[in-house]
């Protein structure tokens, strides 16, 4: 396996042969400048255009060479006989070249590990040898050449025994001890490595934990500063964590200038503190978070705060709802009674009045009051009727309702009815073929019905009332959507948690009881209710019912 740094060593083994064929050339240069033919120069020369020559050719197959390391050990090779060539211009046993041969040894050592370094060293050994034994044992021929020198420069025999093995075992010795070097560097890399893929994988883990929390959680310094921002918080803030490092946590979150004061005075020597914010994004929705935030400690001490928080809107929105059922249970429950109590009397209230009225004579003055009579009793037993209505709920008459063919058909009944103005228009948004879905078709109708009388009745100037079913798919499976929008007056933020309380109504027409006979019925199906509302704009309501996964619920 070729270690993941073998590609850098060997670019250090190609600039250490220009550097040392660099150095060559002008020492060569200078020496043959001050002292001419101190030495053969043009062989000397070529030797070091070689030089460079092959250290271009390693430079361009270094590619080739990082997977074929057996093309390093013939580079590591050739420098070896190369240093063999310029000892032999220089002397031979005199050369003081022969420290060179180190060089490949140290890059055998380093790029071939401690083996490879004792085999050159070996072959060192026997080309330095070797040539040496050529110098004694041929002197007739080889010692009159030029590029030597006369025989009698050459040392004793015995000298020259005794410099090749004191050369041979400096060989070995750079070999072994550049070997265990680089075992060692070796070694410590893999620790290295080791120790900082360990490092690199438990700081993945931590930030995967951080990152997977289902909670923001920020980190501040002790002036409130943030540092840190998890993938939650910039789900729950919309803000990113790039753009909100090094801001105020106060002004990131909108938290009240108590909370500020209280991180001032490092929270009053509590271990923690505790608060629910109202949090309004950059598109204008408000979201209840609930905080905490406690002190930071690092190894080197108190290093700051740690900030969490929690999106409870949707809690918060199920704990008023609680509230209300428990509230409007009790009350329809003695409210239902009383409610029944009254309307026997109230109907032979009427009928007394409309047996008087056909019997006696009466003024105008008179038949006048008594229709005033008839007609109020009327609206009120109407009244206690849809009271009734919401507090003893009729069990349901479950059926395959064609949910596109309700709206048309209440579309048609409503452009009828007698609220509605000639500026007034009514529109449809269905799917192209049959919705199915299953339910009472009557409750249906009266979620719709319902949602629509309001919303003509809040365009008293005119305007577009939109009728709208869908099924769609959420991560809580799937949901029939019916939705009814008009451009109407609109209802203020703060009467939007109390529509849907019995006699809330906001219109002189109605009995107040519409909102909360349709809230009922969704309650009922466990569905849900979204109503988004702008002053002067006009108002959403969006129903959601699970859809049963039955056939009868598909698009035919």
């Amino acid at each position: 396996m070729v270690p993941p740094d073998f590609r850098h060593r060997l670019t250090w083994l190609v600039s250490a042969r220009v550097i040392v064929g660099t150095v060559l050339l002008g020492s060569a240069v200078l020496l043959q400048w001050q002292a001419p033919n101190t030495f053969p120069a043009e062989p000397f020369f070529f030797l070091i255009a070689l030089t460079f020559g092959l250290t271009v050719l390693y430079a361009l197959t270094l590619s080739y060479a990082t997977r074929h390391r057996w093309l390093v050990a013939l580079q590591l090779g050739t420098d070896a006989a190369t240093v063999s060539a310029f000892v032999f211009l220089t002397g031979g046993i005199s050369s003081f070249f022969a420290l060179l041969y180190a060089l490949p040894i140290i890059g055998a050592s380093m790029l071939l590990s401690r083996s490879g370094g004792l085999f050159l060293a070996l072959l060192s050994t026997v080309l330095y040898g070797g040539q040496v034994l050529l110098q004694y044992l041929g002197a007739d021929g080889y010692l009159s050449s030029a590029w030597i020198g006369p025989t009698a420069l050459l040392p004793s025999p015995r000298f020259a025994q005794y410099t090749v093995a004191t050369d041979a075992f400096a060989f070995f010795a750079v070999a072994f001890l550049s070997g265990s070097l680089a075992e060692s560097v070796r070694r410590a890399d893999k620790s290295l490595e080791m120790a900082s893929s360990a490092i690199a994988d438990l700081k993945a883990l931590n930030q995967h934990v951080i990152d997977s929390l289902t909670s923001g959680l920020a980190t501040t310094d002790r002036e409130g500063r943030l540092m840190s921002f998890n993938k939650a918080a910039e789900a729950i803030t919309g803000h990113s964590a790039q753009s909100v490092v090094g801001r105020s946590v106060s002004e990131v979150l909108q938290l009240p200038a108590s909370f500020t004061s209280v991180l001032q005075r490092d929270l009053d020597g509590a271990r923690s503190y505790r608060v629910e914010v109202t949090y309004r994004s950059a598109q204008g929705e408000a979201r209840e978070l609930g905080l905490g935030v406690g002190p930071l400690f690092t190894p080197d001490g108190r290093a700051g705060f740690l900030v969490s928080f929690q999106d409870v809107t949707d809690v918060r929105r199920l704990e008023i709802e609680g509230r209300r059922r428990q509230r409007l249970a009790a009350v329809g429950e003695m409210a239902a009674g009383i409610a029944h109590e009254i309307r026997n009397p109230l109907a032979s209230v009427v009928g007394s009045i409309q047996i008087l009225r056909s019997e006696l004579t009466l003024g105008q003055e008179q038949a006048q009051l008594m229709d005033i009579v008839v007609r109020e009793s009327e609206r009120l037993n109407e009244t206690i009727r849809s009271f009734l209505a919401y507090a003893r709920p009729q069990p349901r008459a479950v059926s395959h309702v064609n949910v596109g063919r309700m709206i048309r058909d209440t579309a048609v009944l409503l452009r009828n009815s007698t609220d509605v103005r000639e500026d007034h228009r009514i529109d449809t948004e269905l799917p192209p073929d049959d919705l199915w879905y299953e339910a009472d078709e009557n409750q249906l109708r009266q979620i719709v019905w319902n949602l629509a009388t309001n919303g003509l009745r809040a365009m008293p100037q005119g305007g577009q009332l939109k009728l709208e079913a869908r099924l769609q798919t959420t991560n809580i499976g799937r949901q029939l959507v019916l939705e009814v929008s008009d451009q109407g007056v609109g209802i203020p933020a703060e009467d939007l948690d109390g529509i849907f309380h019995p006699f809330h109504g906001g219109f002189a027409k109605g009995s107040g009881l519409g909102l909360a006979i349709v809230h009922r019925i969704v309650s009922d199906h466990e569905g849900q209710i979204h109503v988004k509302s702008e002053v002067g704009k006009g108002t959403t309501v969006r129903v959601m019912l699970p859809a049963v996964a039955t056939p009868a619920l598909a698009v035919s």
